[in-house]
């Protein structure tokens, strides 16, 4: 694989001494604060990111994370969509880069150039990180992006571009400037990726998201395999997927944990205004593999939601059953 490729090793690379000459209490405190607003409600006057420690604290403890829910949502677009080629890119409240990082390598891995990328976001501190690991990174696709200070909001303004990705940005706005930016990213763009934790509220955002862009007259790409209501009741359920995230020394020091990896939950919508054909089903939960047979959780274009039970007698489909990922199309 070509070392300059922006992977998950060259991202490590680049976090690698991003916390040298910090102290460990300072960065510790400043997880601690972050991991607060990420999981209760954050103030939306004010950027999240303040200084140098908020930023670099970010970068160990969130980017490989972010990236990898990115990513693994780019792919399910991509599987949508596999001829299409975006020339530009806008990566809204894109913070330190992470889903730029996941966006450059999905075109290219595959040997396209990636697309020109415009990171806009509200704290100076997180831009200048991210200039700093994309310049790292030896990645045309992100020594080239351009990063501009922009408020994230209701009146923020997107030139036309082929692709804009909001990943985990929603929760810092109010309702009001969440409709708003969705709407403006719809307007500006001809794909919209929206990324947001796995969580019951943040499949809320997302489907009230998903609402949006359809009134838009975009249609979705992924994660569902139609762009009609919703199946799951409100209040129910949440969909949402997984996505594993290596640890490195450094995310372990920040993280304060001692696995190898960790799992990250993410719920996500693409959606698009060029023709793509979405899986005719999506696995909703993890497989559960028992002796002889498999049992699959599927979102479906015709049913909605549904059980399969695949056995040994279907032969090449048992096996395929077996080797299926949560959030693969079946």
């Amino acid at each position: 694989m070509n070392a300059t490729l922006p992977t998950p090793e060259a991202l490590r690379a680049a976090l690698a001494g991003l916390l040298d000459g910090l102290p460990p209490t300072k960065a510790a405190q400043a997880v601690d604060r972050l991991i607060a607003n990420y999981r209760g409600t954050t103030p939306t006057d004010t950027p999240v990111l303040r200084d140098r420690a908020d930023v670099a604290a970010y970068a160990a403890y969130r980017m490989p994370a972010t990236f990898e829910a990115v990513r693994s949502a780019l792919a399910a677009l991509r599987d949508a969509a596999p001829a299409w080629r975006p020339a530009t890119h806008t990566d809204v409240g894109g913070g330190t880069g992470a889903a730029s990082w996941a966006v450059a390598e999905a075109w290219e891995e595959a040997g396209d150039e990636a697309p020109r990328t415009t990171v806009l976001d509200w704290a100076e501190p997180a831009l200048a990180l991210g200039r700093e690991l994309a310049a790292a990174s030896g990645a045309p696709g992100l020594r080239g992006a351009e990063w501009r200070r922009a408020r994230i909001g209701g009146a923020l303004r997107l030139d036309p571009v082929d692709l804009v990705t909001v990943s985990y940005v929603l929760k810092e706005l109010t309702p009001a400037d969440r409709d708003a930016l969705v709407t403006e990213a719809a307007r500006a763009a001809a794909a919209v990726l929206i990324v947001e934790p796995g969580t019951p509220d943040g499949y809320e955002r997302i489907i009230a998201a998903r609402d949006r862009l359809i009134g838009a007259g975009l249609r979705i790409a992924a994660p569902c395999p139609h762009s009609a209501a919703c199946p799951i009741a409100p209040g129910t359920d949440w969909c949402h997927f997984s996505a594993r995230v290596s640890r490195s020394s450094l995310h372990r020091q920040v993280k304060g944990g001692s696995l190898a990896y960790e799992d990250e939950k993410f719920a996500y919508v693409a959606a698009v205004r060029f023709p793509a054909e979405p899986a005719t089903a999506r696995v909703t939960r993890r497989p559960q593999i028992r002796k002889g047979q498999v049992l699959l959780d599927l979102c479906t274009a015709e049913e909605g939601l549904r059980r399969d039970t695949v056995t040994k007698r279907h032969g090449a489909l048992y096996k395929e059953a077996r080797d299926i990922e949560w959030g693969a199309g079946f």
